[in-house]
């Protein structure tokens, strides 16, 4: 198993989420222009309010690639009924730039965390064509193998995750 392979594996992404792959095109998510997503660490709600900053490499503008944000542990991690929650989607991202040259066909909706440590992962797909990815009809039950499938869009080419939980409640002095 590849280096980067293994924290994906550990973080149960790779399992829970997508099958093994081996990651091919670079890609990196940032929250507020500052909080690099890195396997498996923990990064608060309140810093993951807004969309991040997804750059993807790769060598060619004209490849496309779709980015798929999801929850696999809604709505608890001991219980996860809902698996997965759907957060964000773009498609036809061009290679070399970054998520917001890309078609939101899902809106970016913030982790909420209610019940023990979410993991979020980010899966990133390379199109076969422009224009080919349609939109999921939910949120909840979100499945990404089967959304890869029903598009035409193949093993991932890179994938990230963090945790997240419920920020605990002021204790009363």
């Amino acid at each position: 198993m590849s280096r980067n392979m293994e924290p994906l594996s550990v973080g149960r992404v790779v399992g829970d989420i997508v099958d093994g792959f081996i990651p091919s095109v670079k890609m990196s998510v940032i929250y507020n222009s500052n909080t690099q997503v890195a396997n498996g660490h923990e990064l608060m709600p309140s810093v993951v309010t807004a969309k991040p900053r997804v750059d993807i490499g790769g060598e060619d503008l004209r490849a496309a690639y779709t980015l798929i944000m999801t929850d696999p542990d809604a709505p608890s991690p001991s219980d996860p009924y809902l698996r997965e929650h759907l957060h964000w989607i773009v498609a036809d991202i061009p290679g070399t730039t970054d998520a917001s040259f890309g078609k939101e066909i899902v809106s970016y909706e913030s982790p909420k965390p209610v019940i023990g440590i979410h993991r979020f992962a980010f899966i990133l797909f390379k199109q076969r064509g422009r224009e080919t990815v349609m939109p999921p009809a939910s949120r909840d039950s979100f499945n990404t193998r089967r959304f890869a499938e029903e598009n035409g869009l193949g093993s991932p080419v890179a994938a990230v995750y963090f945790n997240a939980q419920r920020p605990t409640a002021a204790r009363r002095r």
